[in-house]
């Protein structure tokens, strides 16, 4: 539904954005954001709040509550829907059920790239594009009154976390394996390994107890959680992607419904530092901190053995395959060929826009140095290409 009050075009200047918005009310928006205040964790949601204040000359105010202190993954949704939280970052991979069809693009992240530079790009590229193109991904949030407004962005590839040095399927038989959703289930199965749920909190004394062999989490989650310092041993494979946990910025819909066109806009312009600042202030810094931990406690990132790496793929295929008998969605073979073509489709562009992977996760933390990427033409690109047909108007 469009709001109220002037519109604001495309590419408008700060002034031009504050001075359509000079005779609206002070806009106060609650949210939260997943780390402490100013730490990597919570640091694109910082960045976005930051921007939108500024450019509206602070007619538009945010209250940040901090570590996910108003609601936990589990329940994010629920806060939304019933207006304790106005913005948030929904995470469908707790609630497969309820989010069907977006966990089966979530687990179609198996797709994308996992290298340490054109993955962080491509993988926070295509997700959204089907997501916006597949109707039955935007009714889920909009059935639970939720605005889906940036859909399917990560904050980093899925890695494993051993305990000791592991490659080959004889590594992997019989070993426990930590994860956190059924298509992982599916891949460890695949690896001929044993897989279990443990809860984040706990995981690192039963990786120090041996209780579980490996871990499969983010870099993010394994060095903020300390599990590098018992599971060095970190298997990412360029060939064969682990499932991928992804979130969803999502607005309250009666609240966004209210709001002045000009401050929807907004919004949704500055999207363009958001996706920024997952890659630049969460994603690649992360990766720098978690190799060095990785260094320090003996370990480090290593590909499948060959037999591993295609019992994975072939994994990853029927995941994907499995996607075309989702009952959500209403032409399950289309969407199985969107994501494809999709995750295809945005490797050529970053490619095409000069994008690199001039080192491997183990050398990243050596060469990486925050101004070593420009990633303005990337970001533009994937706002003018995805995000800016959506643009409320």
């Amino acid at each position: 539904m469009r709001g109220g009050g002037p519109s604001v075009s495309y590419g408008a200047t700060k002034d031009e954005y504050r001075a359509a918005l000079a005779d609206a009310g002070t806009i106060v928006l609650h949210t939260q954001s997943p780390g402490a205040k100013g730490s990597v964790a919570g640091a694109f949601v910082e960045e976005y709040v930051a921007a939108v204040e500024d450019w509206s000359g602070g007619k538009i105010t945010f209250d940040v509550a901090y570590s996910d202190a108003i609601a936990k993954s589990t329940e994010i949704d629920d806060a939304v829907s019933d207006g304790r939280l106005d913005m948030a970052q929904v995470l469908t991979v707790y609630e497969p059920k309820e989010f069907p069809a977006t966990s089966a693009l979530g687990n179609a992240g198996v797709l994308s790239d996992q290298s340490v530079v054109t993955g962080a790009l491509q993988s926070n590229a295509w997700p959204a594009e089907v997501a916006f193109a597949t109707p039955e991904i935007v009714s889920e949030f909009e059935e639970k009154g939720m605005k889906l407004v940036m859909p399917g962005y990560n904050a980093g590839t899925n890695a494993m976390f051993c305990a000791d040095p592991r490659s080959s399927l004889a590594d992997f038989a019989g070993k426990s394996i930590s994860i956190g959703s059924t298509a992982a289930g599916k891949q460890v199965a695949a690896l001929h390994g044993t897989s279990t749920s443990v809860a984040y909190t706990e995981a690192y004394e039963a990786l120090q107890r041996g209780v579980i062999d490996c871990s499969m989490v983010s870099p993010s989650a394994a060095t903020i959680g300390g599990l590098v310092e018992v599971a060095p041993h970190t298997i990412i494979d360029p060939d064969a992607g682990l499932v991928v946990p992804t979130a969803n910025m999502v607005f309250n819909d009666d609240m966004w419904n209210k709001l002045p066109l000009a401050a929807q806009q907004l919004l949704w312009d500055r999207l363009d530092v958001f996706l920024g600042a997952v890659v630049e202030d969460k994603i690649w810094p992360i990766t720098v901190d978690s190799v060095e931990q990785i260094k320090k406690y003996g370990g480090e990132v290593s590909p499948l053995s060959a037999d591993a790496r295609t019992a994975l793929q072939r994994s990853n295929e029927a995941i994907i395959d499995g996607a075309a008998h989702e009952r959500s969605l209403s032409d399950g073979a289309a969407f199985v060929d969107s994501v494809r073509t999709a995750a295809e489709k945005w490797s050529r562009i970053v490619a095409e826009l000069g994008y690199r992977n001039t080192t491997d996760y183990n050398g990243f933390a050596e060469w990486y140095t925050p101004d070593k990427i420009d990633i303005e033409p990337y970001v533009r690109r994937v706002y003018e290409d995805v995000y800016l047909p959506h643009r409320p108007a």
